[in-house]
């Protein structure tokens, strides 16, 4: 049985029903990691050890990939970085425990960049993850060996987190799905933070109706994180048999469709959004005042956290230790040079300027009121609309190494992103189509939109992506990654 053509739902039904066993599930996903990892790289670690469990349990002990940055007990947990080359957590984050007493099997961690930073998995320190739709270019941003993994059929869902791009990006370039709920609504314990305000835990699948069972298993109040939030998340399951959109209000935002969105990603975007209106949804436009300031504000925020976040690896909490006998000066300066990636260490830099008493009030505190003038753009247009659709980024997958000596073309490819984060909104990535590369090689690469909706209302997100993805479904499934 092929099960890397089944989505995570339809592996359990056929496991619980008997139709086939965990043992040949894992086995299966096993022997496609040893087959087709060496060609895309997506693993730093794999769990080769097999425990038959409960079959009537939520998840049935499928197997599920965890981003290398979410602590498992007695797992080695790195954030592919040299830093924690050799980390091993004694605890679980809460989502990991949470997935565990559905009885998920973590058989893996996935490469990402190191802590999560960079844009296009180039910045990892222990290796480089591959599109499977053309082993020649990136998976996408940080996220990308969780992407990369799910699209070639290595497994059936990935478990990752998201600060402005991680996993929207990789899930737009390697055509599948991915949900990320409110900020707050999945804990952030014991993950290793890049930007503690932007943060959040988040899942790849290859359906929609993957992702919401998921999310209900992960998202709980958790009173050892203290943004969390304690407010119900089940979903209506009516919603999975809806097949109109009436009387829902679309957004399309004038400011996203840009002149440099290349041609043939517009194309896919507008024929998606036309699909939508076919669908019975009402179409309209409303303006965000503050667009432009969006990517000047994350790149302030962002970093200003991540230099504090990374304060704690100095060789004495956390970290490598030199061996060299110098002073404490000399020592936490020689390990962070020498363990850090060149990014991480950039981003340490410029935060530490934006905080400093010098410029904190002239770059911090103003990039602080300004996003909260961001936040009021977004509550001002769900008071006419109830969803935002936007493009996921304006290009497909490039080739790889292309982009990174330009870091401002990189930062530029987040305009669809960063905005949401900073407004710590829910929105999900579905594959709406194929496009052409800006180099025009002869090969077609996936397009993905993006689905917002207010805080606190996921239901809606899966409801309207459910939708849309069963109308389009014989089209996204008319293609394979090359690596599948």
């Amino acid at each position: 049985m092929e099960f890397k053509n089944l989505s995570l739902k339809e592996i359990i039904a056929k496991i619980k029903s008997g139709e086939t066993t965990q043992k040949t599930v894992y086995d299966y996903f096993l022997n496609r990691i040893e087959t087709i990892n060496p060609q895309i790289d997506s693993f730093n670690l794999i769990n080769k050890n097999y425990i038959e469990q409960d079959n009537n349990s939520i998840l049935a002990w499928i197997p599920i990939w965890v981003k290398d940055v979410f602590c498992e007990k007695w797992i080695t947990t790195t954030a592919s970085s040299k830093m924690l080359i050799s980390f091993v957590p004694p605890y679980d984050a809460t989502v990991i425990s949470n997935l565990k007493k559905a009885w998920f099997n973590s058989i893996g961690k996935l490469n990402l960049d190191e802590f999560a930073m960079w844009w296009s998995w180039e910045n990892s320190s222990l290796r480089i993850s591959k599109n499977p739709w053309d082993t020649t270019r990136i998976p996408g941003w940080s996220s990308s060996g969780s992407a990369s993994a799910v699209a070639s059929g290595m497994v059936p869902a990935a478990l990752g987190t998201d600060t402005g791009w991680s996993i929207r990006q990789p899930a737009s370039m390697c055509g599948i799905v991915w949900f990320k709920p409110t900020y707050g609504r999945n804990s952030r314990w014991w993950i290793m933070a890049m930007a503690s305000s932007l943060d959040t835990p988040w899942t790849f699948t290859k359906t929609v109706e993957d992702a919401g069972l998921l999310y209900e298993i992960m998202s709980w109040y958790d009173p050892l994180d203290s943004t969390s939030i304690n407010t119900p998340s089940k979903i209506n399951p009516e919603i999975w048999s809806k097949t109109d959109l009436k009387w829902v209000k679309i957004w399309v935002p004038k400011e996203y469709f840009i002149d440099w969105i290349e041609k043939w990603v517009r194309r896919e975007i507008d024929n998606s959004i036309a699909k939508l209106n076919e669908l019975w949804a009402e179409i309209v436009e409303v303006s965000l005042p503050n667009t432009e300031y969006w990517l000047a504000v994350y790149y302030i925020v962002m970093p200003a956290e991540v230099s504090t976040n990374l304060s704690r690896y100095d060789w004495i909490r956390y970290g490598h230790a030199n061996d060299e006998w110098l002073s404490i000066n000399e020592l936490l300066k020689k390990n962070r040079w020498e363990w850090f990636g060149k990014e991480a260490q950039r981003r340490i830099m410029l935060g530490s300027f934006v905080l400093s008493s010098w410029f904190y009030d002239a770059y911090y505190k103003k990039a602080s009121l300004v996003r909260e003038l961001i936040k009021k753009d977004f509550d001002n247009a769900f008071k006419q609309v109830d969803v935002i659709v936007v493009p996921t980024a304006p290009t497909v997958a490039w080739k790889i190494w292309e982009k990174v000596d330009d870091p401002l073309k990189m930062y530029l490819s987040d305009i669809f992103t960063v905005n949401w984060s900073l407004a710590q909104l829910p929105w999900l990535t579905l594959p709406v189509g194929y496009a052409k590369p800006e180099d025009w090689e002869d090969i077609e690469l996936p397009v993905g939109l993006q689905i917002l909706w207010p805080k606190m209302w996921e239901e809606k997100i899966f409801e309207v992506a459910n939708v849309l993805e069963k109308s389009i479904k014989s089209y996204i499934d008319s293609k394979k990654p090359i690596v599948f």
